[in-house]
């Protein structure tokens, strides 16, 4: 009886199995299905609309339209890349190219020079910050993008280069022949010590790209040969990520052997992988991470494993909370699909991922609800949530430029008068901005009829136009007029210390290089001497971690 009762379970198991695998079969075979049904539709659409529409239209054009569009209803990190597109994304991921250490943009509908690299080939002949590429080799930039001046700039190692600069002051054109070096691309723009007395590291990674975790263990070693130090500043501000491996790395710099840093999850089992820190401790004295709302993936990652770990205490905004991996897979002639094909999740289990993608239009999103946030704890008890990227343990005061400031960025005054400035000074050894300085800035901005709109301004103008027939109101509406002028050279008065320390920056990095500028900049950066003060304060850093 007993025997007949376990063939009988044994049966009914099979026929389960069966069922579940006719099942699984069946929804693969309709996918397929689906795929060569729809593709079909869309290729006999491709060719009469490329064969026979009304007007002439370029086949290849119309076909990345269109898989663009598609794309677009994914999320906005899957994209397919062109073949220029490749060779750009190959050489940030190389971590180096063969090229001339400029970084090229738009000025005043001119290609310019935005920053040589420090100690690189236009660094060494001259290239300054603001010269004008008129020309590559001989070939106009005029209506040239500045990615297509970087692609002419680039070449063999060994190989020669001429650029065409048009410098403010001087009227002729100057050529300058560069040899083409083998440029690396480092993911540290700054690191240095901080501090009156110099007892805490700062280092500041602006990508993960190759080598991140190398160079940050080359940074703390140098740094900790120079001073024994108390802490460590790490800023990842405005770093929108990388390679992810690169940040499990960094993280296993600062906890112990065995956990688990992140898990990657996704559709595709064999994409899931679990990654743990294998390396003993290398820098065990106070962490406090730096994080912005540009803080993204693998910046959320680094903060986010050490948030969890009570390694670290995180200053500053809440992340940008992208908790997507993508791949990049190649496809025929040169060109590639980068695609998200997982989330990732960090020690304490959960999701950084900000926003739910419906997939039922352009990057169409959901956000998650507040009331919908589940909990998560920290290796000490402290409560952290999901779906709202990285929220800090301190959170700092979100200050954003005033209208005034905005203007003066976007109309490049920083940057043209830091130009001016040191093409007619030959040094400028000074700590702060010289009042006389600031002063011919004032004037600057005059003569190049320097203008901003404020909301006021606007609501006047509505109210003008408002009131144009109406008899008895345009006394008033000047009187209004004038305290708006007032309010607005108020404004230079107001903001004038903020002014005065972007202006120092701008021309400081003429003389010094990005470095300068960034040295410069952390003696007045206000999370920066925050994150001093929690290293300095051992059991405020302590109380924090333990969620006192």
């Amino acid at each position: 009886m007993a025997l007949t009762n376990i063939k009988s379970r044994l049966f009914i198991t099979g026929i389960v199995i069966a069922v579940a695998s006719m099942g699984i079969l069946a929804q693969q075979t309709d996918i397929y299905f689906l795929i060569k049904k729809n593709f079909s539709i869309f290729s006999k659409a491709y060719e009469n609309v490329a064969l026979e529409y009304v007007d002439e239209v370029d086949p290849e054009i119309l076909m990345r339209n269109g898989i663009d569009a598609m794309l677009e209803t994914l999320d906005p990190y899957t994209v397919m890349f062109n073949e220029s597109q490749n060779e750009q994304s190959e050489i940030m991921s190389r971590g180096n190219y063969a090229g001339i250490g400029i970084e090229a943009g738009y000025r005043d509908g001119e290609v310019v020079v935005v920053a040589p690299v420090d100690g690189g080939p236009a660094d060494e002949v001259g290239i300054r910050a603001g010269d004008v590429i008129v020309a590559v080799d001989g070939v106009t930039t005029e209506g040239l993008q500045p990615e297509e001046v970087n692609t002419l700039t680039s070449g063999e190692v060994g190989s020669d280069v001429t650029l065409s600069i048009k410098r403010f002051g001087l009227e002729q054109t100057l050529d300058f022949t560069i040899t083409r070096e083998r440029i690396e691309v480092t993911n540290i723009s700054y690191a240095g010590l901080i501090g009156e007395g110099e007892e805490a590291g700062y280092i500041r990674l602006s990508q993960f790209g190759i080598n991140s975790a190398e160079e940050i263990r080359r940074s703390i070693e140098e740094l900790s040969g120079q001073a024994d130090l108390d802490g460590l500043v790490l800023d990842l501000r405005d770093n929108p990520g990388g390679i992810l491996q690169e940040a499990v790395a960094i993280i296993d710099k600062f906890v112990e052997p065995g956990l688990t840093v992140v898990d990657i999850r996704g559709r595709v089992s064999e994409y899931n992988q679990t990654f743990s820190t294998e390396e003993p401790v290398m820098f065990d004295k106070p962490i406090v991470v730096l994080m912005n709302g540009g803080s993204a993936s693998a910046s959320e990652v680094v903060a986010g494993a050490l948030q969890d770990l009570d390694r670290a205490i995180i200053l500053g905004e809440q992340s940008f909370g992208k908790g997507l991996v993508q791949v990049v897979k190649p496809l025929p002639y040169n060109t590639s699909l980068k695609i998200t094909i997982s989330r990732y999740y960090i020690p304490s289990g959960r999701s950084i991922q900000a926003v739910q993608y419906t997939h039922q239009g352009r990057n169409a999103v959901v956000m998650n609800a507040d009331s919908s946030r589940r909990e998560f704890k920290t290796r000490n008890g402290r409560i952290v949530y999901e779906g709202r990227g990285i929220e800090p343990d301190l959170e700092t005061a979100d200050e954003k430029p005033s209208i005034l400031e905005v203007a003066l960025l976007q109309t490049g005054s920083y940057f043209d008068f830091a130009t001016e400035y040191e093409a007619q000074n030959q040094d400028f050894g000074y700590s702060e901005l010289p009042e006389p300085v600031f002063d011919d800035f004032r004037a600057f901005l005059e003569e190049r009829n320097f203008s901003f709109t404020t909301d006021s301004e606007k609501l006047l103008e509505r109210l003008s136009e408002q009131l144009r027939d109406v008899d008895n109101t345009r006394s008033q509406l000047t009187e209004l007029k004038n305290a708006i002028e007032r309010e607005k050279q108020e404004m230079f008065q107001s903001d004038a210390p903020d002014i005065k320390n972007q202006l120092f920056l701008e021309i400081k990095s003429r003389y010094d290089g990005q470095s300068g500028k960034v040295k410069a900049g952390l003696t007045t950066d206000e999370e920066v001497i925050e994150a001093l003060n929690i290293i300095r304060d051992r059991t405020r850093y302590a109380n924090i971690l333990s969620g006192e």
